[in-house]
């Protein structure tokens, strides 16, 4: 169980610190519109958007972790950013937005969507070695 929460945790801080970074540069450098740390309330139980964003984060952290605890640890790192990065870049571009039913994003989102989620990618391994300690080598 504390494995399982150490996961979830790696991944929300992950997103709190690593991706809305890299959020805040790309709207710093006027290449996104949206702010980081957002606090616009999401439905359905309107929650700020960005605890929303930290909490799928966390479900993200659980299955990106997972499975690269499967690898051997110098492949870990590489593993945590490739999959990072594409995981939920896929997921949104493919899931998410249609479901939301807006059209399809530009190409440029999905560029920008690799970089953020790759950098995500990186905190939660970074935050998972630091949680997990020897049980994450």
């Amino acid at each position: 169980m504390a494995l399982i929460v150490k996961r979830f945790v790696a991944g929300f801080l992950a997103t709190l610190v690593f991706h809305q970074a890299a959020i805040a540069m790309f709207w710093l450098a006027k290449l996104s519109p949206r702010a980081p740390f957002a606090m616009d309330p999401v439905s359905p139980l309107g929650v700020p958007a960005i605890i929303s964003l930290a909490f799928w984060g966390g479900v993200w952290g659980l299955a990106l972790l997972w499975l690269i605890a499967r690898l051997r640890p110098r492949w870990r790192l590489l593993a945590a950013i490739v999959l990072g990065a594409f995981g939920p870049t896929l997921v949104y571009f493919f899931v998410v937005a249609p479901l939301k039913g807006g059209a399809t994003p530009p190409a440029a989102l999905f560029v920008g969507g690799l970089l953020v989620n790759a950098l995500w990618g990186f905190g939660a391994w970074l935050f998972a070695r630091l949680l997990l300690g020897k049980h994450f080598r």
